[in-house]
This record gives C-alpha cells, sequence and structure tokens, in this order.
C-alpha cells in the first residue's frame, strides 16, 4: 500500500506502525470479504504495539490491548462491541496517561481520574489530527 494511501494519522507515524498496519489490513482483506472489518481488524493489531498521541502513533511502552473493546477477540468484538478510546491507551497506568497529557498540554490534568485523561487525551488527539490535516 502506498504511502499516500495509508491514513493520515500513519503517514506521519514511524514505518514500524505503518508496516504493522499494512501487514495485517493485507492479511484481513484476504480473510475477509469486508473494507471496513479489514480496517478494523488492521486499527486492532496496530493498537496493541502503538498508541495514538496527537496526530501521530507512538510505540506504547508494553504491548497489549489498548481498552475493552481490543481485549475482546473473535465473535464476542463483533456481538458484543465495548467503546473504544480512539487509539488512547486505556488500559496504561494513570501515571503514563499523565505524562501523554502533559505532552499535549491538557491543563487540568493532574485533578483528573484515569477516565477523564483518556477523555481529554481522546479530544486533544482529535484536534491535533484535525489542525494536521488543514
Amino acid at each position: 500500500m502506498p504511502a499516500r494511501n495509508l491514513p493520515s494519522t500513519l503517514q506521519r507515524s514511524p514505518a514500524k506502525a505503518q508496516r504493522t498496519y499494512k501487514k495485517a489490513l493485507a492479511s484481513a482483506e484476504r480473510e475477509y470479504d469486508d473494507e471496513s472489518r479489514a480496517q478494523r481488524v488492521a486499527y486492532g493489531a496496530l493498537k496493541h504495539s502503538f498508541e495514538k498521541v496527537g496526530d501521530r502513533w507512538e510505540r506504547k511502552p508494553e504491548k497489549g490491548p489498548s481498552d475493552k473493546q481490543s481485549a475482546q477477540s473473535g465473535s464476542a468484538a463483533r456481538l458484543r462491541p465495548k467503546a473504544t478510546a480512539g487509539g488512547v491507551d486505556a488500559e496504561a497506568p494513570r501515571s503514563h496517561l499523565l505524562d501523554v497529557a502533559k505532552r499535549l498540554d491538557i491543563s487540568g490534568r493532574t485533578r483528573m481520574n484515569k477516565g477523564e485523561l483518556v477523555d481529554a487525551i481522546q479530544k486533544a488527539n482529535r484536534r491535533k489530527t484535525a489542525q494536521a490535516r488543514r
């Protein structure tokens, strides 16, 4: 997949993140006859090793599911979908989320609980991505 066909956030991300997404997408496209499902699978694979920070994907300190939806597998994920965290590593410790929030210059972060931090990071990520697309 040429870089121009990659989602813009991946175009600004490390080569390893791009390869992970491309390989997972190619495999899912062979497995499923549904483009949107293949993209969900590819993002799911990406989110096991990378998290969205601002307008790009960065390697996570530890591999693993990033939210309750990615922790599910197979038919459970399709039949009983859970809210996703939009690429934020919601399963990371609060200290890690505070560090990400600091890098994104989120005010009031030290008074936020873990759920509020995840929401604030998601919002900041969307804002940074929108700015980068202009």
